[in-house]
């Protein structure tokens, strides 16, 4: 009798019955390549604005340089605000209708978005676009999802190292595009520019990016991995690696609010505050450029956590000196030198999330992690605001500084007991 346990269990033996990363194997080399392709187009968009924000807020009716300040600050964040709110939501949906629609809806709805900017009537459409673009974008998070479920976990490191230097490139070039392309085209105009190149990246990943989904397959899978005690024993460690997630970017960030306040009290001139400042701040992003490849292929041989207590560790030795620096350009070295230590922790904690849930909840979980990443960057800049307002600059180092050293802790006590958890289960 064709019962249907029987048709299960000789379903099983096809090929269509093997999981999402062996069905997409053919296809996560090229899935590559487009996704640092669109993260770069849409984070040059949405970083572009930065040199001139203030000046389209004052164009938008803000008055008072209080005003222009505060609005500016409420426009930028907005962004991140939104992805870290939604992210996990689409890391759910990509879960069960695919990586791919997700990549499309995040490029399509991002370039609407961003050209709807440049006709905003007043800073309340500012923000509130700004915050839009945050809640339905996300090309960045989506292609984290998508690559770190597809490519083998042997170079899940390394594919997600790549795919960080997309994003890492395009923050560093969105302020130096946003410098002169104004000049060419008006304030408003860019934004219109910024749509057509997130546009072309929703084109290129309509068209070249594949993928494998079966759902029917894929929810088999998920049925398997509740029975698991492997999976359930591994998710001890995703709280730690949120917390994690959160730190690289609260360190990158917590200075960038005073920072131009901190170069100033090393001598450079008001005139040249701005450009210093800038290039300060690209050197942190060019250093990560430089090492994270490297570093998630680093992860794939010795493992992802003993990379991430390194870095964790390391950019906190870094951290400390830059409270001592007497010229700018010193600055700018040891955040370069921060940026190229701090590189290796997002490829490693992503590809630590890939082995320690079932890959059906894996879009989920790379969901979360974007939502920490993001709250990382929202709260950095306000922890080191108010440090820097009450205690001074020089504190903002140290605490910071103290925090990465207090998860380096943390992460070795978590290995430590996912080890033995382990070895008593072996």
């Amino acid at each position: 009798m064709n019962s249907p346990a029987n048709r299960l269990d000789a379903s099983a033996t096809r090929p269509s019955q093997s999981s999402y990363a062996e069905r997409n194997t053919a296809y996560w080399q090229r899935n590559l390549a487009v996704c640092v392709f669109g993260s770069f187009t849409t984070l040059v968009s949405l970083s572009m604005l930065l040199p001139f924000l203030p000046l389209y807020v004052e164009q938008l009716g803000a008055s008072s340089p209080a005003a222009v300040v505060q609005w500016s600050g409420v426009a930028f964040g907005a962004t991140f605000f939104g992805t870290a709110v939604t992210a996990p939501l689409w890391g759910r949906l990509a879960n069960r209708y695919g990586r791919k629609p997700m990549l499309v809806r995040a490029a399509i709805g991002m370039a609407v978005v961003m050209s709807l900017i440049g006709v905003a009537r007043n800073v309340t459409d500012l923000v509130t676009l700004r915050l839009v673009a945050g809640l339905i974008g996300g090309y960045a998070s989506a292609s984290i999802v998508m690559i770190g479920t597809q490519a083998p976990r042997e170079r899940a490191g390394w594919a997600l190292g790549v795919l960080s230097v997309g994003a890492l490139a395009g923050n560093l070039i969105g302020p130096l595009v946003g410098g002169f392309l104004p000049g060419w085209v008006g304030i408003r105009g860019t934004f219109f520019v910024g749509g057509a190149m997130i546009a072309v990246a929703a084109v290129a990943t309509l068209l070249l990016v594949r993928e494998d989904f079966d759902k029917a397959v894929d929810a088999q899978h998920r049925l398997a991995a509740k029975a698991s005690t492997r999976v359930s024993v591994n998710r001890a460690v995703i709280p730690a690696l949120l917390v994690t997630a959160m730190m690289v970017l609260l360190a990158n960030m917590s200075i960038e609010p005073i920072i131009t306040v901190y170069i100033g009290q090393l001598g450079v001139p008001h005139a040249q505050l701005a450009r210093v400042a800038g290039v300060v701040m690209a050197a942190s992003a060019f250093g990560s450029m430089l090492t994270a490849p490297r570093l998630g292929a680093l992860a794939d041989r010795v493992g992802g956590w003993n990379v991430i207590i390194g870095c964790l560790i390391a950019t906190a030795l870094v951290m400390l000196p830059q409270a001592f620096v007497t010229h700018w350009w010193q600055l700018a070295l040891l955040r370069g030198v921060m940026g190229m230590t701090i590189a290796g922790l997002l490829p490693s904690i992503a590809k630590l999330v890939r082995q320690s849930v079932d890959e059906s909840q894996s879009g989920t979980t790379l969901g979360y992690l974007q939502s920490a990443q993001f709250s990382g960057q929202v709260v950095g800049p306000l922890i080191g605001g108010q440090i820097g307002a009450h205690l001074g600059l020089q504190p903002v180092f140290f605490v910071t500084g103290l925090l990465l050293v207090g998860c380096a802790g943390l992460n070795y006590w978590v290995r430590s007991r996912h080890a033995e958890a382990a070895r008593s289960l072996a």
